[in-house]
């Protein structure tokens, strides 16, 4: 039996530009500072593509004291970062969170809806080792606008 040949696309289509460019927002200004060298968010192709957000105000050694209140600051900041892009989130067609303690997950989900109520974006939630929080959540959106497919 012949096995067909994989066809690869020369870029990923979240390389694309969007009108010839790729915009990097590595700071989103008044947000907590990235913790590596990496951007907050990516805007390519209509989307943008978050890094994953923790539960910092001002860095690692500010967060709320307790898990629920940790994930809100973590979808907070993930807001701001989306705003930053020209996105929101309502806009949200992607959530990957990673959460530390599977016994949380049901609080997880009541804090996760008081922000995306009905909207129900795909999501994937898995349980994982991190450093020094809770969790943490990326995410992929539609941008807002004119480079958005299908606006004017």
């Amino acid at each position: 039996m012949t096995v067909p040949q994989a066809v690869l696309p020369t870029a990923p289509p979240s390389a694309l530009p969007v009108n010839g460019t790729v915009r990097r927002i590595a700071q989103i200004p008044g947000g907590a500072a990235a913790v590596g060298p990496f951007s907050q968010a990516v805007v390519a192709n209509g989307f943008v593509f978050t890094a994953g957000q923790i539960p910092a105000i001002s860095g690692l050694d500010h967060q709320p004291d307790t898990f629920e209140d940790q994930v809100r600051q973590t979808i907070i900041n993930l807001r701001s970062v989306l705003e930053a892009a020209g996105s929101g989130l309502e806009q949200v067609v992607k959530v990957n969170a990673y959460l530390t303690d599977p016994d949380r997950l049901e609080d997880y989900n009541r804090v996760y809806s008081e922000f995306f109520g009905t909207a129900r974006p795909a999501r994937t939630t898995v349980c994982v080792s991190l450093w020094g929080v809770a969790l943490e959540i990326d995410c992929v959106a539609v941008v807002a606008g004119p480079t958005a497919p299908g606006t004017q």
